[in-house]
């Protein structure tokens, strides 16, 4: 029974991540092409932007947590039922770790737990791909598709963090607004932005397309 539920659990999240990204994008959007509105208004649109971009960090932990529980109730993570708690307590732990660097973004304490957090990332992406090459857990039990699954969840990790790194110049621009009001260089920058960063989330799609893929294929 806890299997299925995972299992209903762990496809749910993949919709609820989706989602979220068409949401986000959607709003983006308008707030980077609606030069003629009132900047007040955009930069409260923007905090919404911000504010429902935690439901796809939300969504990479579930996907982490339930995947490897899963993996591990299947046999292909040594430790069965004993590894999944230590996963499920992990990613909740991990999940007010989020919310927690979400509430505090705006302060030196929450500054620091973002750059953690990043850090944290490209870890586990090492962890993933190493996985998916049998450089870690050579003996264990997985299967070709599964490995192949970690290597491409890595791969959608790494675009967040390429949406993030499209969006510095985003940040740095709009503080220069905030403080001098738009002008049409600067709602250029925000715009050009919007390009890159999106560019970045089709290929996310692309990848979260193939993880779907393998699940449905499970080549061997």
């Amino acid at each position: 029974m806890l299997l299925h539920v995972l299992m209903v659990a762990h496809i749910a999240v993949l919709g609820y991540w989706l989602g979220s990204e068409l949401v986000i994008n959607s709003t983006f959007r308008y707030v980077s092409y609606s030069a003629q509105s009132p900047f007040a208004e955009r930069d409260r649109l923007m905090d919404h932007v911000m504010t429902v971009d935690q439901h796809v960090r939300y969504a990479l932990v579930l996907q982490f947590g339930l995947g490897f529980s899963l993996a591990a109730l299947y046999g292909y993570v040594p430790g069965g039922a004993a590894t999944a708690g230590v996963i499920g307590i992990f990613a909740v732990a991990w999940l007010i770790y989020v919310e927690v660097t979400h509430r505090l973004r705006h302060s030196p304490t929450g500054k620091s737990l973002a750059t953690f957090d990043r850090g944290s990332r490209y870890v586990l992406m090492a962890v993933l791909v190493a996985i998916g090459l049998h450089l870690i857990g050579g003996g264990w039990s997985m299967p070709f598709w599964l490995r192949l699954k970690l290597g491409l969840f890595a791969c959608v990790m790494a675009c967040g963090v390429g949406i993030r790194l499209a969006l510095i110049s985003h940040f740095r621009t709009w503080a220069v607004m905030a403080r001098e009001g738009p002008n049409d260089h600067t709602n250029a920058v925000i715009r050009k932005t919007y390009v890159q960063a999106t560019s970045v989330l089709v290929l996310l799609w692309v990848f979260i397309a193939a993880l779907v893929v393998v699940s449905v294929w499970k080549p061997m």
